[in-house]
């Protein structure tokens, strides 16, 4: 696939089918009723706002909760899976680019989870999404992000390939390119099986440390409030594989 080719539209739309179960299968990845719990534990009385809400894997344990979530989200084919699912169709679901914060009133609670803030594959993009939902925060509210520690050891001469799964008739491949200049990774997954035409599934990511995380907080109005190594509060050492950000609106900016 040309690069000209993957929008902001491609990921979900071409990975919607799957989605749930791909998520399931990750054994590093925290469930979405733990997530929902810590979340809720930090929305007080809410309403919550996820940006990039796709097929609701947090949203609806956290509805569940008691919480009012909303969400914003650029795939049509991510919502129509949340909309399927039981209270998927009750949730309010904004369609659009999830950096603008294209929502009215100000939240107690945004949150964006699983590396989805790496899916805007530039700087400007990624802070303006931390300065918009500065905006939207109301004066107590808090903006939390979960989000891969960058491990460049992973590739060798800037490319990487793994064998996710394999059977006798059946293969899952992960290739990967990437970019140092431009904290850039392009991957494509491919799924092999006998008697079936190959699908694959592409991402494209803009990775960044947490140290410039904390900066384009600052840029955009906000402070890092606490960082943990996990959903469960689990303390940062810097040796963890991702992290949990919670940031607050900065006094003085």
């Amino acid at each position: 696939m040309p690069d000209s080719e993957y929008t902001a539209e491609t990921y979900g739309e071409r990975w919607a089918d799957i989605y749930d179960d791909w998520t399931a299968g990750l054994g590093l990845l925290t469930d979405g009723e733990t997530i929902a719990s810590k979340l809720a534990d930090l929305a007080g009385r809410g309403p919550a706002l996820e940006l990039a809400i796709g097929t609701g894997r947090v949203a609806l344990p956290l509805t569940e909760m008691g919480v009012e979530v909303h969400g914003i989200d650029i795939s049509e084919a991510m919502v129509s899976k949340l909309r399927t699912k039981p209270g998927g169709a009750d949730v309010p679901v904004t369609m659009g680019d999830f950096a603008a914060v294209p929502v009215e009133g100000r939240y107690p609670l945004i949150y964006l989870v699983f590396n989805t803030l790496f899916a805007l594959t530039t700087q400007e993009d990624q802070l303006r999404c931390f300065a918009n939902a500065a905006k939207h925060l109301t004066d107590d509210g808090i903006f939390v992000i979960e989000a891969f520690i960058p491990d460049l050891a992973r590739f060798n001469l800037g490319q990487r390939v793994e064998t996710l799964d394999v059977g006798v008739d059946r293969a899952v491949l992960l290739m990967s390119k990437h970019d140092p200049g431009g904290q850039a990774v392009q991957v494509l997954q491919l799924h092999i099986e006998d008697g079936k035409p190959i699908t694959t599934y592409p991402v494209k990511l803009r990775y960044a440390f947490p140290s410039e995380l904390d900066l384009m907080a600052r840029l955009g109005g906000l402070r890092l409030r606490e960082r943990w190594g996990g959903w469960e509060g689990e303390l940062f050492t810097g040796l963890n594989p991702r992290h949990v950000s919670v940031y607050e609106l900065d006094p003085g900016s």
